[in-house]
């Protein structure tokens, strides 16, 4: 109701109601019209609607709803306020929403910027540090410089000084040769003068001595010849000194030859109890002469432990396991004075034949002779004797002889009269001789590359067989790892040594060379080890790098293609000969046949 009495605010309906022009207004001036009304008439006082708001409260104070109608406007105009005060309110919730937004959006953005922030510093001490590493580098790279120019300024006036004293000792030593040289000269020509001088007294006193020399002798012989002469005569006349001098001189020979032979004997004894036979070539048993010229050496042997069977051979599990149990049975029969068991161990050369064969005896207890194939054949006639030597010895030994025989098939090969040679063959008997039964006194071990060109009796003497294969990729690994090891990295730790080591992931390069090396033997690989040492010692600085370990393994692998090609030439060689030289069973006046079957009889 409030717009009836001029005031502008809006109706609830939210638009004004049109405003009536007075009637003399309409017109307005002439210029304007209806559009030539100003702001200001908008808002000048109606009296017209004042009148008419005045008959409208008359008839509303005369209905009888007066009362309703103004309790409605009043209830309007609360309802109005209300919802313009909820509008404020929702407003200012709106406003406080944004507020809260916007606090969240600022913390947002001053956590990613504390985390940059963060960041950046992190990233700034990294390369901080980085500069400190390399500086650190650089100085420590520096100093190696000045110390290898200072150590090579020391090695350089070192030889000027050496040279220079070299120099003056020649000088000196001239000096010293001239002047020996012309007291000699000056000797010999003073010597000169005077023999010139005295000659004629030096020829007579030369002559005089000659001739009492000459009637000195004269008469010696003439009073020998008397003396002789007279002391015969009375021998002869008397027949008792005659007799007695005949039995003394058979009683001097008689002692003379029962001398020599007991010499013999005790000779041959001595070389049977006490010497090495001429075929063995190494041996861990004890005897005098070599206590007398090495004692230290021989005490030593004595106190030393028993070491383990497998140190220092690096084998496959399942061969290691088996060289155990082999270990282990060989030396409960040495402690139970049991029948030893004989053992044949083949496969490639350089896969740890006889390293094992020594750590076996050494772990058993037993002492070890290592022989070869290829000594029996230059022996000739003498083979025989020589290998009887060989057992006749290891009989008399008290702990028990493991007998090694490397290269076995030089000398035990098939009994055929276009193979080995009448001397050779005998040789084989005797060698067949003595192995024919068990012994608890030595222990036969044979190792062969080629085990097929044994005489069938040989293999009839062989109670177990033991394959020694070339190492796989595991074994390769372990190999590497042990040689480079020993051969490198220990020296390189010592503080006298010369050889160092550059830095770089030992273990992969380890692995890399494994890989790379497959067919290589167990020795060849402890070669590279030493090549690899021997190349630091070869160089400048003494440090051994990446590069030059890739050389030497580079190196060794051709090596090894040139020995497998001439192996196959070889091979190849042996296959057409035995073509052309077949083997029969057995020949005409040959005491000894190659047996039929694979039981060895004879």
């Amino acid at each position: 109701m409030s717009w009836l009495f001029g005031s502008r605010q809006p109706p609830p309906g939210g638009a004004y109601p049109p405003v009536i022009p007075p009637p003399g207004d309409a017109g307005g001036s002439d210029k304007g019209g209806q559009d030539g009304k100003t702001r200001s008439d908008a808002y000048s006082f109606d009296s017209a609607a004042l009148e008419r708001a005045a008959k409208a409260a008359q008839t509303l104070e005369k209905s009888p709803h007066a009362k309703d109608a103004l309790e409605l406007s009043k209830l309007q105009e609360k309802t109005s306020q209300m919802e313009h005060q909820k509008g404020i309110k929702e407003m200012e919730v709106q406003i406080e929403q944004m507020k809260m937004e916007q606090a969240g959006v600022l913390m947002e953005e001053k956590r990613k910027l504390l985390q940059e922030e963060t960041k950046q510093q992190q990233q700034r001490s990294q390369y901080q540090d980085q500069l400190a590493r390399k500086r650190y580098d650089d100085q420590l790279a520096q100093q190696a410089r000045l110390n290898e120019e200072n150590i090579r300024k020391q090695e350089q006036s070192t030889e000027k000084q050496e040279q220079m004293k070299r120099s003056t000792m020649e000088y000196q030593a001239e000096l010293t040769h001239k002047y020996d040289m012309k007291r000699v000269e000056a000797e010999l020509r003073g010597k000169a003068q005077i023999e010139r001088e005295n000659q004629d007294i030096i020829r007579e006193n030369i002559r005089l001595k000659a001739q009492e020399n000459r009637q000195t002798r004269l008469e010696t012989i003439k009073t020998a010849g008397a003396v002789l002469g007279e002391g015969f005569k009375a021998f002869i006349a008397d027949w008792d000194k005659v007799t007695a001098t005949v039995g003394g001189l058979t009683m001097a020979a008689l002692g003379i030859y029962g001398a020599k032979y007991s010499i013999g004997v005790a000779a041959r004894y001595t070389e049977a109890r006490l010497g090495k036979p001429s075929l063995v070539r190494e041996t861990s048993r004890i005897s005098v002469i070599e206590t007398l010229k090495h004692p230290i050496k021989v005490g030593k042997k004595l106190f030393k432990k028993n070491e383990e069977v497998l140190s220092g051979i690096i084998l496959r599990p399942s061969l290691e396991e088996r060289l155990r149990d082999v270990a282990i049975a060989t030396r409960h029969t040495k402690k139970n004075n049991g029948y030893y068991r004989n053992l044949l161990m083949y496969g490639p050369p350089g896969t740890g034949k006889t390293m094992f064969a020594k750590n076996l005896a050494r772990h058993s207890g037993m002492d070890y002779a290592i022989m070869t194939g290829g000594d029996v054949a230059p022996m000739g006639k003498e083979g025989v004797t020589a290998m009887h030597k060989v057992f006749d010895w290891a009989q008399t030994s008290r702990n028990g002889v493991l007998l090694f025989v490397d290269e076995a098939d030089a000398f035990l090969r098939k009994r055929n009269r276009e193979l080995i040679s009448e001397d050779m063959r005998a040789t084989l008997n005797a060698f067949l001789y003595r192995t024919g039964e068990q012994s608890n006194k030595f222990m036969l071990v044979l190792a062969s590359n080629t085990p097929e060109q044994f005489d069938w009796a040989i293999n009839d003497r062989l109670d177990e067989m033991v394959e020694f294969m070339l190492p796989d990729i595991e074994d390769r690994q372990r190999l590497v790892r042990h040689y480079f090891d020993k051969y490198v990295l220990q020296p390189s730790l010592e503080a006298k040594g010369r050889l160092k080591v550059a830095e770089f992931d030992y273990d992969n390069k380890c692995t890399e060379i494994a890989t790379r090396i497959e067919g290589l033997s167990g020795r060849e690989i402890s070669k590279l080890g030493v090549a690899w040492q021997a190349s630091a010692y070869a160089s400048e600085t003494g440090v051994l790098t990446e590069a030059m370990i890739d050389e030497k393994v580079n190196d060794a692998l051709r090596s090894h293609s040139k020995k497998v090609v001439w192996q196959e030439d070889q091979t190849l060689y042996s296959y057409e000969s035995s073509k052309k030289v077949q083997p029969t069973q057995s020949h005409k006046g040959d005491s000894m046949a190659i047996p039929k079957g694979p039981s060895g009889a004879t």
